[in-house]
């Protein structure tokens, strides 16, 4: 014993170091980082190559890689489900910002969307087998199995922290994002061949077919030689052509949620941040709102509604009303577009009173979302920055013109001080709590107890501030933080904001997704720039524009609830 008490207490085992484990983590995600990139860049090379002529690469190509990469991405997804998450202690933590119910709503609805189009491509290509490569058909019934398999997967574990299999699982994740990447390019490829074959059809100007991707290549709408005469063969068509939209929009959403899965793997949260949230427990639309954000987002809405309802129907007509159809488009955008940007404005003064803490937590999810935000408004930035330099270079002095100039000029405003709007919303904290003061103030009376649970005697009061526990200075002390009314007048503008820019945001999602392209219908900048640097420019930037708006809308949603 005397022995033991002069050579001092035993040293414990080392413990890991957090440096080391922070390499390997790192060296993890740089291993499926370069994985992804690599299967990303073969993807897109295959697709890009493939829409354009004199380019040995066909639909059939792009057709096989997609069914592999889906293929091996619901076999990685099985084994994380049957393997990885019974292990022991597999998923020690789940990130409660992750995977919110909506999100996974919104997965759960174009999931559907996306199913009930393979559907209607399973049976497209069905309608001529006999001069179809079989390939075609496989592509939608296994993109209907992924589909399946991958919401299924994603509703339930996308708030995992997984700690086993950490350098497979970061592989596998990121595969799998990269196989919904390629699934997005392809459809975007699609839909801009469509687009370009339905405008090259409208037109009789010939110079424009040299330019135009070949209708026949990379998943088109067309069947190459295989004739689509009967009715049945035409409803397909057209169904799933439609149907386009909401596939786009599942390869994001799912994107974006295994990304925020990918951050997450060996990720360590605290105890007290397991199951942490700021969303309530019960969310009712049109709460605590003066209801004129929804009313008047409705009444643009349906008003939108029929406007790209009256667009469709006379874009194609004769020039006259062609003009008269652009008229109504730009005037209604404008108006909807002047409305959203002071309304954003209004919503960030608001901000400038309000005194709830800013949240500085590490939050995967707010960070993506911010990223998402800014990155995808650079599309919609880069359409207008051309369309202004068309209209002023230009100088076409007429009405469509200068609607042309205002819409691009308020569509620049309105997305950069939306997303201002939105940022400063999802870094705020729960309503009604304040940043504390540190400063020593005078003592006021019935809002500081030195005894809290003398509080549980009092009568109960409405007028009586709630209080939150011991402060960390003295067991004896308590801080109190005044919580701000349930019916303040600043949380009800707050909740009319985000509804009417939620309700504006869908309408300006479903016009250019649902094929509204004034950017062709209109001839400053295809007279300007010429037709295959305009396609291309609008091609390639607008798919960003028309995600730009439902991801704000998701945002919003959150801005609601934590409102």
């Amino acid at each position: 014993m005397s022995e033991e008490l002069a050579q001092g207490p035993k040293e414990s085992p080392p413990a890991p170091r957090a440096g080391s484990r922070e390499v390997w983590k790192k060296g993890g995600r740089l291993l499926s980082v370069l994985l992804a990139v690599n299967v990303l860049l073969l993807a897109c090379t295959l697709i890009s190559g493939g829409a354009f002529n004199k380019v040995a690469v066909y639909d059939t190509d792009v057709f096989a890689l997609l069914t592999t990469m889906m293929l091996l991405a619901s076999l990685w997804i099985l084994f994380y489900l049957l393997r990885t998450v019974r292990c022991p202690n597999a998923v020690p933590y789940r990130d409660a910002h992750a995977g919110p119910i909506w999100l996974r709503g919104g997965l759960v609805l174009f999931g559907i969307c996306t199913l009930v189009m393979d559907v209607f491509k399973t049976g497209y290509y069905s309608s001529f087998f006999e001069c179809q490569s079989a390939i075609k058909i496989l592509h939608p019934l296994t993109q209907a199995v992924f589909v399946i398999v991958q919401t299924y997967f994603l509703w339930v574990s996308a708030k995992d922290c997984i700690h086993v299999h950490l350098d497979l699982t970061r592989c596998g994740l990121m595969f799998t994002l990269t196989t919904n990447l390629a699934i997005w390019m392809a459809a975007v490829v699609d839909e801009s061949v469509h687009q370009t074959h339905s405008y090259d059809s409208s037109h009789s100007n010939t110079s424009h077919h040299r330019f135009a991707p070949d209708p026949e290549r990379a998943g088109s709408s067309v069947g190459g030689d295989c004739p689509c005469h009967t009715a049945i063969c035409q409803i397909f068509q057209q169904g799933y052509l439609y149907l386009y939209p909401f596939n786009i929009e599942y390869s994001l959403f799912a994107s974006t949620m295994l990304y925020v899965m990918w951050k997450n793997v060996g990720r360590l949260l605290a105890s007290s941040a397991h199951g942490h949230g700021h969303t309530p427990s019960r969310v009712s639309l049109f709460r605590e709102t003066f209801f004129a954000g929804p009313i008047l987002g409705l009444m643009l809405f349906v008003v939108g509604l029929a406007v790209f309802i009256i667009y469709e129907v006379q874009v194609s007509g004769e020039g006259g009303r062609t003009q008269q159809a652009l008229v109504i488009y730009y005037s209604f955008n404008i108006i909807c577009l002047g409305l959203m940007t002071l309304v954003s404005l209004s919503g960030s003064v608001i901000y400038r009173f309000d005194r709830r803490a800013m949240d500085h937590h590490k939050n995967p999810t707010r960070t993506l979302d911010v990223a998402l935000l800014m990155g995808a408004a650079l599309g919609q930035y880069a359409i207008s920055y051309y369309s202004i330099v068309a209209v002023v270079v230009g100088a076409p002095r007429d009405l469509l013109g200068g609607l042309n100039l205002a819409h691009a000029l308020l569509m620049i405003a309105q997305h950069t001080f939306q997303n201002v709007f939105i940022i400063e919303s999802l870094h705020r904290g729960p309503p009604g709590v304040e940043p504390r003061d540190t400063t020593p103030k005078e003592p006021c009376r019935g809002l500081t107890f030195a005894n809290l649970d003398a509080l549980h005697t009092l009568p109960a009061c409405p007028s009586t501030p709630r209080l939150v526990g011991p402060s960390p200075e003295g067991p004896q002390e308590a801080v109190a933080i005044i919580l701000a009314p349930r019916g303040h007048w600043r949380r009800r503008c707050l909740k009319d904001i985000s509804l009417f820019l939620l309700l504006c945001n869908v309408i300006l999602w479903i016009m250019p997704a649902f094929g509204a392209r004034p950017h062709f219908s209109n001839t400053v900048e295809v007279d300007f720039y010429g037709y295959s640097l305009w396609a291309a420019i609008v091609n390639i930037c607008l798919p960003f524009g028309i995600f730009y708006r439902m991801h704000a809308v998701s945002s919003l949603l959150e801005v609601y609830v934590l409102s």
